[in-house]
């Protein structure tokens, strides 16, 4: 694999968060770093040993007083040379550490910077480099366990496997097409078929696998949308566990979005309170009523509220006419205990899903959660999930887009081995094989600085 050269000069960020705090971090890569440490400290120090020392200025003054590592490359977390200084977490001295370094030559480190050059310098794959961010980002224990898979290799290591599995079976089909004069059919010989029905297979597996450690990543967005006072802010309220909402019997109490991140099994749920819908002159509700059918045109799931006592009315109608099509719709029946009702779950004629429930006495709310997760697509056991992106999932897509076509022309070896061939070139953008350098930039554009 040819990956692009790394610059080669010295790079330098403070790698922990902004603020106070009982520890701050400078960070520093790049060749031939040792002869720097003797101007940072005023002595040597052993390789991967913390030593305290003074960090000293320009004139031999002590800035701070901390632990000052050296990792010589290749083994270090970016492949070069690297020093930490790690000091007092003030502001001001980790900017007057920053300074020194950048005094001495070195230049601030664009976002992601750091990982970037792991990359380039072979100490990770993309795919590995977009889990450090991943675990950075992580909402949710599931999602960081799901992060640190990817980190670890594991993700890569599959993703490699059947790009092994690939290469053979090109092999395969372009043996049969350099030596067509041969008696032995190479692919009837070799169970290629076979091989490709296992292909698709893995790749549906991961596939599968993938999109959810893509819920993971960014949750399931969940809009509470319907008529006034039937009990959205009620059960945003129960859903979170705490009163985010106010709540009262005046309809129209809502009058802006509320929003709130919740869990379920893991999963992160960002559960969006809407101003109730309905015909007004009020302006400021106006304003809030056309916020929420932004929020419903956005949404992943539109969870629509309905008095259970007074059932579907006709502005209920008018409201449905209104929702964007392809938007999954769960229909909620509250206030069951007005209602003479038992909670529970039950389909439409039509096909929808309908619960009933009572928010604010917390009746029901299990059958809507898992209802929820599972329109999600979610699966209990999410201990082999890996935290895929958009980008992972597109890959895989246009893998299996290849894959299956090879099916169509599986006669035809030439356009056979041509599906085998982009296929491949799709699963190798995964792990960064041969990605293009316009898609490493963004990538690690929106890393944190010091990473």
């Amino acid at each position: 694999m040819c990956r692009p050269r790394p610059p080669a000069d010295v790079i330098a960020a403070i790698a922990t968060a902004s603020g106070r705090g009982g520890i701050g971090i400078v960070r520093l890569s790049g060749p031939a770093l040792e002869s720097w440490i003797s101007k940072l400290c005023g002595r040597t120090v052993s390789p991967r040993v913390a030593t305290l020392v003074p960090f000293l200025d320009a004139n031999a003054q002590a800035l701070d007083e901390g632990l000052l590592l050296y990792f010589p490359g290749p083994h270090s977390y970016t492949g070069e040379d690297v020093i930490e200084l790690q000091g007092h977490g003030g502001q001001i001295v980790m900017q007057m550490l920053l300074a020194r370094c950048l005094e001495l030559g070195a230049r601030m480190a664009a976002p992601g910077e750091f990982t970037q050059r792991a990359f380039l310098n072979g100490r990770l794959d993309l795919a590995q480099a977009e889990g450090v961010a991943d675990l950075i980002e992580a909402t949710t224990a599931a999602a960081a366990r799901s992060a640190l898979r990817s980190l670890s290799g594991r993700f890569s290591s599959e993703i490699h496997a059947w790009r092994d599995k690939l290469v053979d079976l090109r092999m395969l089909v372009e043996a049969t097409l350099d030596f067509p004069e041969e008696d032995i059919d190479f692919l009837e010989a070799a169970h290629a078929h076979a091989q490709l029905e296992s292909l698709r297979e893995g790749l549906l597996g991961i596939l599968r696998r993938s999109k959810q450690g893509s819920l993971l990543r960014r949750g399931l967005r969940v809009v509470l949308a319907g008529q006034p006072n039937v009990g959205k802010s009620s059960l945003l309220n129960q859903l979170s566990g705490e009163d985010r909402a106010i709540v009262t019997e005046v309809a129209g109490t809502t009058r802006d979005v509320l929003r709130e991140a919740i869990q379920i099994e893991g999963i992160p749920l960002h559960i969006i309170d809407t101003a109730g819908l309905r015909s007004t002159e009020d302006v400021v509700e106006k304003i809030g009523i056309e916020r929420s059918w932004k929020e419903i045109e956005q949404a992943d799931v539109v969870v629509r509220m309905v008095d259970a006592v007074t059932g579907i009315t006709e502005e209920d109608h008018e409201i449905d006419a209104r929702l964007p099509a392809g938007i999954p719709v769960v229909w909620v029946f509250n206030k069951i205990d007005l209602a003479g009702r038992e909670p529970g779950r039950e389909l439409a004629e039509d096909g929808a899903t309908r619960i009933w429930l009572a928010a604010r006495e917390g009746l029901g709310l299990d059958v809507l959660r898992r209802c929820l997760l599972e329109i999600a697509g979610w699966e209990s056991n999410s201990e082999d999930v890996f935290l895929a992106r958009e980008r992972h999932l597109e890959s895989l897509r246009s893998a299996m887009t290849h894959v299956d076509e090879a099916f169509t022309v599986y006669a035809q070896t030439d356009l056979l081995a041509e599906e085998l061939r982009l296929a491949q070139e799709a699963v190798n953008m995964i792990t960064g094989e041969f990605g293009a350098d316009d898609l490493l930039g963004v990538i690690f554009s929106r890393f944190c600085i010091g990473k």
